[in-house]
């Protein structure tokens, strides 16, 4: 089998709530995402997306995705994209870093491995563990009382974990954790991610006023350095995110006893590729983990389902269903958010069939 044509997607995917806000004053509206189409001589079609959440939240921009796949794209035509070890070491190859413009083409070539091996892709990537996967519903930064607002009515809704956007002005933190942590149950979670929004001394202050409550924390700070000292200081369960965008930065991570979760974002690591490997890797040094990408719509929240149901249900600490934010839905089969919960498909690979008549023309095709 062999590599004839990649397309490149651009759709604009806008928010139910309106708006998504998280600390330096970042917000968006609506979310500029990548779609990775590539057609093979076989006649079958692997799909990919990567969205970067604006161009302020990780080294990664929008424009970034389809200037960076110009770049590899024509090296991999004549390619076989079930071989994905090789793919991922060609554009390696092409292009140094950037592991989010590789995500797509990645996740792309895995949902023809799965359709060329009529499997799922949880079963290539390890089986699937339990009937549902839990979600978390990540609360937009606003005043304290909307943000206690959303949570109860995504109570209702039936999510029983719940990402506070905080790492803004540390004393209006300390107020939305204390005002939402007063109306939850003893079974929910409830996580503090700052987003790297605190000075070290903001944290501690957040996390002193707050260390009666039930809280986790996540990457309070920019630096991994000023996110250590912070953990050395607190008895809080501790998660990290941004600083986790390699497995080398994991293992770094591990040996300074640095976290108790991570969260795995596939275009951090390139794909689903390395996200696996990063994820079995978490299994045998017991470190659990919140399986998800930086934003995404039906393909995205595919992946992250198949990634996640495949993980052991003791090291899957949560996850997440981008395409229950958005307000645009691409396609048929993805899956759909029921009481909290999500299931991976068991449709051949992803499991998803895009409606080319909402994504219009290709912004290039190489071949």
């Amino acid at each position: 089998m062999k590599i004839q044509t990649i397309k490149v997607y651009k759709i604009n995917i806008p928010l139910k709530e309106g708006s998504y806000k998280w600390a330096h004053s970042n917000w968006v509206e609506e979310f500029d995402t990548s779609i990775v189409v590539i057609e093979t001589d076989k006649n079958i079609i692997g799909i990919g997306e990567v969205c970067t959440l604006g161009s302020s939240y990780l080294p990664a921009y929008s424009k970034g995705v389809r200037s960076g796949i110009l770049e590899i794209g024509q090296s991999l035509i004549g390619m076989n994209p079930t071989d994905i070890a090789n793919i991922n070491l060609e554009m390696e190859k092409k292009l140094k870093g950037h592991p989010y413009v590789k995500s797509p083409i990645d996740m792309a070539c895995w949902d023809i491995l799965g359709k060329y091996h009529k499997m799922p892709l949880w079963k290539l990537l390890g089986g699937k563990f339990g009937e549902e996967i839990d979600l978390y519903r990540a609360i937009s930064q606003e005043d304290s009382e909307t943000m206690k607002s959303k949570v109860k009515e995504y109570k209702e809704e039936g999510y029983s974990k719940f990402q506070l956007k905080v790492g803004g002005e540390y004393e209006e933190d300390i107020e939305r954790i204390t005002s939402v942590s007063s109306i939850l149950d003893s079974n929910n979670i409830l996580v503090a991610d700052a987003n790297t929004g605190w000075k070290s001394h903001e944290a501690l202050k957040v996390i002193k006023k707050t260390s009666k409550l039930d809280v986790y924390i996540e990457q309070p700070c920019e630096t991994y350095r000023d996110c250590v000292a912070v953990r050395k200081k607190t008895i809080n369960p501790f998660i990290l995110d941004e600083s986790i965008d390699s497995i080398n930065n994991f293992l770094q991570a591990y040996n300074d006893g640095a976290m108790d979760i991570i969260n795995l974002k596939i275009s951090k690591l390139g794909g689903l590729y390395k996200s696996k490997q990063l994820r079995d890797l978490c299994i045998e040094l017991k470190i659990p983990m919140t399986i998800e990408d930086s934003w995404g719509g039906d393909i995205a929240t595919a992946a992250i389902s198949h990634l996640a149901h495949s993980t052991p249900e003791k090291f899957r600490f949560s996850s997440t269903d981008f395409n229950s934010y958005n307000s645009f839905s691409y396609s048929e089969g993805s899956p759909q958010r029921i009481d909290g919960k999500m299931t991976a498909s068991d449709s051949y690979g992803l499991g998803v069939e895009l409606d080319f008549s909402k994504l219009g023309e290709p912004e290039f095709v190489i071949s």
